[in-house]
Order: structure tokens, then C-alpha cells, then sequence
């Protein structure tokens, strides 16, 4: 078993994640992925994570281009 400290999701896996996504919020976060020059793998664990944790990362805790 893996330590879900290390686990993440692959592109793939996100990939599949979006085409069971209504369009509209599988665009919106693909949109937001170009937005920050973030993997969009990272991307929909950000949206996961907020949506699960009020605490966790999100977006308005990257800043592309400010090595954060």
C-alpha cells in the first residue's frame, strides 16, 4: 500500500476524471491549467482538494512564474 502523502494523480487518470465531468467545468479547468502554466493533473487535485479541505493548496495559492 501506498503512503497518500505520495500519491498523486497521473494525466491520465485526470484525463478520465474530466470526460466525466459536465463540458462546462472540464473546460473551466482545463482554462484554469493553460491560466497558471499548471499539468492539468495537479489542476484537478487543487479543485478537489479545496472543494474537500477549505484549508488545502488552491488556486489562489499559485503564483506561476514566482517559483511557488
Amino acid at each position: 500500500m501506498q503512503s497518500a502523502a505520495i500519491e498523486q494523480l497521473s494525466s491520465v487518470e485526470a484525463e478520465d476524471i474530466l470526460s466525466k465531468l459536465p463540458e462546462r467545468i472540464a473546460e473551466a479547468l482545463r482554462t484554469r491549467a493553460e491560466e497558471i502554466q499548471y499539468p492539468i493533473e495537479r489542476v484537478v487535485e487543487m479543485a478537489l482538494a479545496s472543494y474537500l479541505d477549505s484549508e488545502a493548496l488552491g488556486f489562489a495559492d499559485c503564483k506561476p512564474g514566482r517559483g511557488q
